[in-house]
């Protein structure tokens, strides 16, 4: 879909009065996003069908958006059909990696999260999927060899690591989870922050939102102590220190394998090889790093 097409789809929905423009937004490399504005008010609206082999459901996606927005953490849905999402736009900026570095920023990040976790659950209703990154590696693995993909001499170590990491990771506390948390995901208005994006949300780790915040900021070993101090209320323990560290590596894993998957299923214009790298090259010094700190049996 080109974006003149997704303008044009997003222009021809049925929940207008009168459109007096519509322009592309950028982001999104599960979506087409365009803000459309009808008597004077700005929606955004997300294009995007089921993604079965990521687990993109918009049912659940549209379920989950509705949860949130009635917990005040995202933008209100204003409309759905099949194929499409309108949210109110949001006037904000989505983070960058360097704005989580900031100390004070970094704390309402983690501020947001302890409220997803602790209030979506309030709000959902329905089914609710769960987000268990370990058995997603595996499916991403099964599928990746299923295509011939050029990763598959690569996949069994990435298993083998993986299943160390699970066992690592130890019994988990379930909360219902973001399991998303790139920068851009999260807007920052003039008084607070929003949380965008519920296409992976379901019932997981706080760890896995907490580690994947830190992996995809490159946050340094002193913020990810803050933040957990934070979300915890005390400073982590050896226990908790090494379960994190684990879940951290295997958000990198998880987001390195999504795009190995990726290179062979999207149609979104996205350098999904370049992202595939970047993530790899990332996870492999969290690993050596964890290595490092501990003995890994």
């Amino acid at each position: 879909m080109t974006p003149d097409e997704a303008i044009r789809i997003a222009r021809a929905l049925p929940c207008w009065t009168t459109v007096t423009g519509a322009v592309p937004l950028d982001g999104g490399i599960t979506n087409h996003n365009i803000k459309v504005t009808d008597q004077g008010r700005d929606y955004v609206v997300r294009l995007g069908e089921d993604i079965p082999e990521h687990g993109i459901l918009r049912w659940h996606e549209l379920s989950l958006s509705r949860a949130a927005a009635d917990a005040g953490l995202s933008p209100r849905v204003h409309h759905h059909e099949p194929g499409a999402l309108v949210i109110d736009f949001v006037d904000s900026v989505a983070l960058t990696e360097g704005d989580l570095h900031d100390p004070a920023m970094l704390m309402q990040a983690t501020d947001l999260i302890a409220r997803v976790h602790r209030q979506m659950p309030r709000y959902a209703h329905g089914p609710v999927l769960a987000f268990w990154v370990f058995h997603i590696l595996r499916s991403y693995a099964h599928d990746l060899t299923a295509r011939g993909s050029r990763h598959v001499p690569a996949l069994a170590g990435l298993l083998d690591e993986a299943n160390v990491l699970e066992r690592v990771v130890g019994p988990v506390q379930l909360v219902l989870g973001h399991n998303d948390l790139l920068p851009a995901n999260i807007l920052c208005a003039e008084d607070r922050l929003w949380v965008i994006d519920w296409e992976y949300g379901g019932f997981n780790s706080p760890l896995f939102d907490l580690g994947g915040l830190a992996s995809n900021c490159d946050l340094p070993r002193g913020a990810e102590e803050a933040m957990l101090t934070r979300y915890f209320d005390a400073p982590p323990d050896a226990d908790l220190w090494r379960s994190y560290s684990a879940m951290k590596c295997a958000s990198l894993l998880r987001e390195t394998m999504w795009s190995m998957v990726s290179e062979q299923t999207s149609v979104i214009d996205f350098d999904y090889t370049e992202y595939t790298d970047k993530n790899l090259s990332r996870y492999r010094a969290a690993l050596a790093d964890l290595k490092a700190k501990d003995t890994l049996t």
